[in-house]
């Protein structure tokens, strides 16, 4: 078992002001796996004197070039702990262990060295008529993180923030913390100067709520419900605060009907299972031609039935557990209301045979899905799949946008300007066109209650950023 006892705050390892501790549990045995500090207000107050002070010290005025080697110093720094990375995120979260490497271990590392070069790259002063634009830091950064892809959202958050100049208290999930204190040991292993990274480990009521009142913390970025996400900007707007949100989503995957149509489904339902279902941008909504809803349905489950549920830490695991009892609970709450509402259940919908330890769900398919239904319109995340039926284009534009949240999507063509034009229309703030890949520097972030701000590349580093005007 993984035992943390102190924070990291001001450069070094530090008491906390409490005795109190929080266990992490394995998603996959339900064994308690590691220990954290609880975390109180008392410990904010140092760490964010503690940023402050960095702040005010100079490290928004450092030379970009001597950021830019910090952060890539920092990236070099989480690519060797890599596979400790991989393996505690596995334990935590339950993320297979193929991927846990690849994307929960791998993507922090090229986010992070993404900042060095984007930052060597960006002009923070130009000339417009008679005022000289300059671009500076905000100041200090709160940032609260969540468990599902724990170490990309925080340098999603914090590698931008050091690069434009700012200082960081962070307050990681205290579902699965573990992680995060790789990455104080990365900073830590690299020198970098005390004060610029802080991390407080402890639960949001407390920590969290400290960071977006502190009167010393100018921004706070937040990434977690839609719940939570309105309590922390209502804090925050009793000091007037900066505030970034990566909330929730309900993303639907548009299928044409002129669609590479197999390619298209098992596409869109494996993108819905990715981390189990437990992915913010996840395609959870099928919408596709009625008179072709019962193919897609077959090939679905032949999908679904493709994927092997097991160990995260079995390399032939294709989906592991939840994150926590809390968490299946709410996944089965989710189908059983499915059931009740009237969708058909295809396949799924109850805990895979063998695997009575861990917080399994089976991958889960429903059909003949009303866009009113409580299935398409809120938030599962765990590994359910819903197939909407449409007649016509605009039809399946206006299901898509049927929703209060606007994160990501899909959508499937043989004609790409026609996919475009749907792209155009439907209102979130990513698009992938007949499965577009992944782009590390484009801005992602959403619409409606998705969110305020972007993430990564040159727009996640802007808001970052103040604007000022000096006339002359």
């Amino acid at each position: 078992m993984t035992t943390h006892q102190q924070l990291y705050i001001d450069g070094g390892w530090q008491t906390p002001a409490g005795a109190g501790m929080i266990p992490v549990t394995s998603a996959s045995t339900e064994e308690t796996i590691g220990q954290v500090p609880e975390g109180t207000a008392a410990d904010v107050d140092r760490a964010a004197e503690a940023a402050r002070r960095a702040f005010d010290g100079g490290w928004g005025e450092t030379p970009v070039e001597e950021r830019a080697a910090w952060i890539e110093k920092l990236a070099g720094a989480l690519k060797d702990r890599m596979k400790a990375v991989a393996r505690t995120i596995a334990g935590e979260v339950g993320t297979p262990i193929a991927m846990a490497t690849s994307v929960q271990a791998g993507l922090p590392v090229m986010v992070t060295q993404s900042y060095a070069t984007l930052l060597r790259e960006s002009k923070f002063e130009e000339q417009i008529g008679n005022s000289l634009i300059v671009r500076e830091p905000v100041g200090v950064v709160g940032a609260i993180t969540p468990w599902n892809y724990p170490l990309h959202q925080i340098m999603a958050t914090i590698a931008p923030a050091l690069a434009a100049g700012c200082t960081v208290v962070l307050k990681p999930s205290e579902v699965a913390p573990l992680n995060a204190f790789l990455l104080a040991e990365a900073a830590e292993s690299i020198g970098l100067p005390a004060g610029v990274l802080n991390i407080v480990t402890g639960y949001g009521p407390v920590v969290g709520e400290a960071i977006a009142t502190h009167p010393l913390i100018d921004m706070v970025s937040f990434t977690g419900s839609l719940r939570a996400g309105k309590r922390v900007m209502a804090l925050a707007a009793e000091t007037v605060k900066r505030v970034t949100l990566e909330l929730g989503g309900k993303s639907a995957n548009v299928i044409l009907d002129d669609a590479p149509f197999e390619k298209a489904v098992s596409a869109g339902v494996k993108n819905a299972m990715l981390n189990s279902g437990q992915t913010c941008s996840a395609w959870t909504r099928a919408i596709v031609p009625r008179a072709r809803q019962e193919e897609a349905i077959e090939i679905a489950k032949a999908t679904l039935a493709a994927l092997k549920v097991g160990d995260p830490f079995d390399p032939a695991s294709k989906l592991g557990p939840l994150v926590s009892a809390k968490q299946r609970e709410r996944v089965e709450g989710y189908i059983a209301t499915g059931k009740a509402e009237g969708a058909r259940l295809a396949s799924g919908g109850g805990r895979p045979a063998g695997l009575d330890k861990g917080y399994y769900v089976e991958p889960t398919l429903f059909a003949d899905v009303q866009s009113k239904m409580t299935i398409a319109q809120e938030e599962i995340f765990g590994p359910v799949v819903s197939v909407l039926p449409y007649d016509t284009e605009a039809e399946a534009i206006a299901i898509a946008n049927d929703s209060i949240y606007g994160l990501a999507g899909g959508v499937w063509s043989a004609d790409a300007d026609r996919a475009l034009g749907v792209a155009r229309k439907i209102r979130t703030g990513q698009v992938d066109i007949n499965g577009g890949r992944f782009n590390a520097l484009a801005p992602f972030g959403g619409y409606k209650q998705s969110g305020v701000g972007r993430e990564l590349g040159r727009f996640g580093l802007e808001e970052y950023l103040q604007v000022k005007a000096i006339a002359r």
